[in-house]
């Protein structure tokens, strides 16, 4: 029916369409190339009215729903992106909101994004879970929604002091939205507005049928429809009025008609009366039923979202014959259910105990057994499904107990053979006249239960009585690995050899050993002969157990993992016992420090904490340059607690996400595996102060001086600002105060600094033998200390006696004699040793510091000139001149040292 047959006057038409844009479906005027026929209705001309206000008012709708919904999902990179949508379509949209004012629903979405950005603003945790691009967004965002809301003020302001009545506002205009939209569906069709209210009109009969039909339905649909059929009847009435013309008020058209007739009430109170009755019996119905369903059994009411507890299934039948097939399929039935959602894992645990039990009852054969037991083992491993939960105590306890069973069987029946290549349909667990056959690896069950005791030790405080008593599990867990250890010796091959004897270093290395110590030492004279030989008897010296299992792995090891890991704590037990030369030329010969950067993480954790002892160990030699070196990188980098796998630094997420954070935790070594940071870092530092004082001395005017240590200079520095010395506190300090007594000759003032009650308590007593450190410290303190002195002050002199020296620094002739020889051979200090007087002679050739200067400013206008003549030749195009020619002879005279004379460059660096 075409769309002008409608009802309704010519002028009320044209004021429908004025200020409206017509929309039409472009129909293709060649009809010929239209591969399909078209109904009737369809070749009509479909055309959409809308105004240019809905078309922006729905633009923005959209954009705004979009904003919404990146909102819930906590997108801020979207909503940036959607919000500068926003922006531009409103500034289309600006005459019409001139006209209209500004719509409700935009300045609630400004409202409500701007607090929504604020609550992720404040939210730190959530800010650091965000991405980087988040996290940028939301910056960006919060400024341009803080700016663009300042235009906006007064109605953001109203809109939060009443946010229902816009709520509701917008409510209305959805539903005259709907309604227009209906309308203009109804007129698609062909039907008016005035037609569509008469032929309501007379539906409303037909509705009022319905609804009596529908009386006799549930009591629940009943009053919702007699509130339902009752408007409708009520607006039809009212839509009849508007027709006649009748005025009426608007809120009786909406109020229920209260019954007039006393018929009328009666009826009320008897359907009142139906709908009461009808309710009652339902309910008894329904007591009726549920008791009836109790009579079965008690109902127990569980919490939603907990897997309800199944029973254990029962493990044979009554009169069942207990057979090794009967077992097995029990065994399998049992595991079949393992890792399924909702298996508990102790009941589990308790049903393969029990299978064990039973088949030791019915003498089934050890084969069986065994079998059962490597599953228990294996279901204790699984009974945390997290990989970062650590076994409770009474799990771990009967893991061990377990281990130690089947280790018990095994050793006791020679006949038994075990490992993971055996299939299970090769498998002999009854035919007692062929070794037995059992498919499971008791060298994987050994490196998880390793696995699990360094998790227990890395989730207990180490400040705890708790980490004491767990660490006294480590004698079970050794006692383990060395039955398996001989177990395998028998029957494993060289692989599963050489990762046992590794799991078996991996528990010594770090260990001194007291008694291969005290052997050394000369014993007492009191002791007798049989007390001697008793504590050479009590067992393997750790130096010889080590030297005994890594060359095994040197010979044997196939993989470089194994071997490298050997190596390494090869060298950390030979630091750790002060074998300096032996771990020294280990770590040279294996060329680790060339490739170890290719290595996993816990290799590299080791290395670094082998390179940390080796380090400590040349200082307890008094080789301080040795020490120095070895500890360079590690002390260098900052991160020494995370190098030595101590513990983590804090950093942002951008660099490590939590999953990095969990895996490396998972990598951290325990506590009583930690070197002392502090004790570390003194070392360090006192090594530095060792070489780099008198090399400061010796070069304090030089303009090439280099450094050796930046973080002893940087420690000089933090010492330097401090506006008030104090004496010091901590262990920096102290290193800084006796720097700067050294760095004036005054050895006695630097040893006081170094070596006092404080410093003892919290470096020096931790050292095996603490005394013969401080001795060798004392002894390296008065000979830099002298090297410093000659360094500073040989200036002042013509000639110092010998004598002298050794008494100002408490250091025997020959002593002081070597010194000052090696300084004259490395052209240190430029001097000569007159024996008969045992006096040494300044030469005075080096330079004075005013000369320095000159010959440092006459370099630096070289260098200025020889620039100049470059730049200038590079733009002439040739290059020549003086400097082309004399250079290198130039070069080559600039060589007077702080010390006197001309001296090769390669000896610049001797020391």
């Amino acid at each position: 029916m075409s769309r002008f047959f409608t009802t309704g006057s010519d002028s009320e038409s044209e004021s429908s369409l004025s200020g409206e844009e017509l929309v039409t479906k472009p129909v293709s005027g060649n009809y010929g190339k239209q591969p399909l026929l078209l109904s009737e209705d369809e070749e009509d001309t479909k055309r959409v009215v809308r105004s240019a206000k809905d078309k922006r008012f729905e633009e923005l709708t959209n954009l705004i729903r979009t904003i919404r919904n990146a909102m819930k999902i906590r997108d801020v990179t979207k909503c940036l992106e959607e919000f500068e949508l926003l922006g531009k379509a409103y500034g289309k949209a600006k005459s019409i909101v001139d006209k209209e004012g500004v719509p409700r629903f935009y300045i609630r979405i400004l409202a409500d994004l701007e607090d929504y950005l604020n609550e992720l603003w404040e939210d730190k945790e959530g800010k650091k879970k965000m991405n980087k691009n988040n996290a940028k967004a939301l910056s960006t965002l919060r400024q341009k929604i803080r700016k663009y809301n300042r235009d906006f003020e007064s109605h953001i302001t109203n809109y939060k002091q009443n946010p229902e009545q816009s709520a509701d506002e917008d409510a209305e205009k959805n539903e005259e939205d709907s309604e227009g939209s209906s309308d203009e569906d109804e007129d698609e069709d062909g039907v008016g507005n005035t037609t569509f209210l008469k032929k309501k009109q007379e539906s409303s009969g037909e509705s009022r049928k319905f609804h009596k039909k529908m009386e006799d339905d549930d009591e629940d649909s009943e009053d919702s429809e007699d509130e339902e059929w009752d408007t409708s009847s009520t607006s039809s009435d009212s839509d009849s009025e508007e027709e006649e013309g009748k005025q009426t008020v608007l809120a009786s058209k909406f109020l229920k008609k209260a019954p007039t007739t006393e018929e009328d009430k009666k009826a009320a109170e008897k359907k009142r009366e139906d709908k009461a009755k009808k309710k009652h019996d339902r309910k008894s119905k329904r007591l009726d039923e549920e008791e009836e369903d109790n009579e079965g059994g008690e109902w127990e009411r569980v919490r939603g979202g907990v897997p309800l507890v199944k029973e254990k299934p029962k493990m044979f039948a009554k009169g069942t014959e207990i057979t090794h097939a009967v077992v097995i399929k029990k065994l399998n039935e049992i595991l079949q259910v393992r890792g399924k959602k909702g298996t508990d894992r102790a009941t589990q645990i308790e049903l393969l105990q029990l299978l064990v039990q039973i088949a030791a009852e019915n003498n089934l054969g050890v084969g069986v057994i065994v079998k059962i037991k490597f599953n228990i083992i294996a279901s204790l491993y699984d009974y945390n499904p997290n990989l970062a939960t650590y076994m409770k105590p009474e799990m771990w306890q009967m893991c061990l107990d377990c281990i130690n069973e089947l280790m018990d069987t095994l050793v006791a029946h020679s006949n038994i053979f075990v490992g993971e290549n055996i299939l299970e349909e090769s498998e002999n667990l009854h035919n007692f006249d062929q070794p037995l056959r059992v498919r499971g690896c008791i060298l994987t069950l050994v490196e998880r239960m390793d696995e699990e005791f360094t998790k227990i030790m890395q989730n207990t405080d180490p400040h705890s009585q708790e980490y004491v008593e767990h660490l006294k599990d480590e004698a079970q867990v050794c006692a383990i690995i060395e039955r398996v250890q001989r177990y395998l010796e028998e029957k494993g091959t060289t692989e599963e050899i050489c990762q046992i004897y590794l799991r078996r270093i991996l528990h010594t290395y770090y260990k001194f050993d007291y008694k291969a110590h005290q052997r050394q030492l000369t014993p007492p004279e009191g002791s007798s002969k049989s007390e001697q030989d008793q504590a050479e008897n009590e067992g393997e010296d750790s130096a010889v157990l080590m030297e005994r299992l890594c060359k095994y792995i040197y010979a044997k090891d196939r993989t470089d993992r194994i071997r490298t890991c050997a190596i390494l704590c090869h060298i950390y037990h030979h630091a750790l016992h002060s074998r300096w030369y032996q771990a020294r030329d280990l770590m040279l010969m294996s060329h680790l420090q060339d490739n170890i950067q290719h290595a996993d993480p816990p290799v590299q954790i080791l290395y670094n904490r082998t390179m940390v002892q080796l380090g400590i160990c040349a200082f307890r030699q008094g080789l301080t340059k040795d020490a120095h070196n070895a500890l360079l990188d590690i002390q260098s980098s900052g991160r020494a607690k995370e190098l030595l796998g101590q513990g983590l630094l804090l950093r942002s997420l951008q660099e490590r996400n939590q999953e990095q954070e969990k895996v490396e935790r998972r990598r951290q070594v325990p506590f009583h595996l930690h070197i002392n940071l502090e004790l570390l870092e003194c070392v360090y530092l006192v090594s530095a102060m060792l070489l780099e004082i008198p090399y400061m001395a010796a070069h304090e005017s030089d303009a090439r001086r280099r450094m050796i240590s930046k973080q002893f200079h940087h420690q000089l520095r933090v010492g330097e600002r401090q506006p008030l010395l104090g004496p010091p506190e901590s262990m920096r300090e102290h290193v800084v105060a006796a720097s700067k007594a050294m760095k004036m000759g005054d050895w006695k003032t630097c040893h006081s600094f170094i070596i006092n009650e404080k410093m003892n308590g919290k470096v020096w007593d931790l050292f095996p033998e603490a005394d013969k450190v401080r001795t060798m410290l004392v002894r390296k303190i008065q000979e830099e200390s002298l090297r410093t002195y000659l360094f500073t002050y040989s200036s002042v002199y013509d000639s110092i006696s010998m004598e002298t020296l050794s008494d100002m620094f408490e250091l025997d002739l020959p002593t002081v004699h070597s010194i000052i020889s090696k300084m004259i051979i490395n052209e240190e200090l430029m001097a000569s040793l007159d024996q008969p007087t045992q006096t040494v002679v300044m030469h005075r050739t080096e330079p004075t510091a005013q000369q320095n200067l000159a010959l440092q400013l006459a370099e630096k206008l070289g260098s200025l000139v020889e620039n100049n003549e470059r730049v200038f030749d590079h733009k002439q195009g040739t290059y020549g001149g003086y400097f082309r020619d004399q250079k290198d002879g130039y070069r080559k005279n600039e060589g007077y040292m702080r010390r006197g004379g001309y001296r090769q460059q390669q000896s610049q660096t001797a020391y």
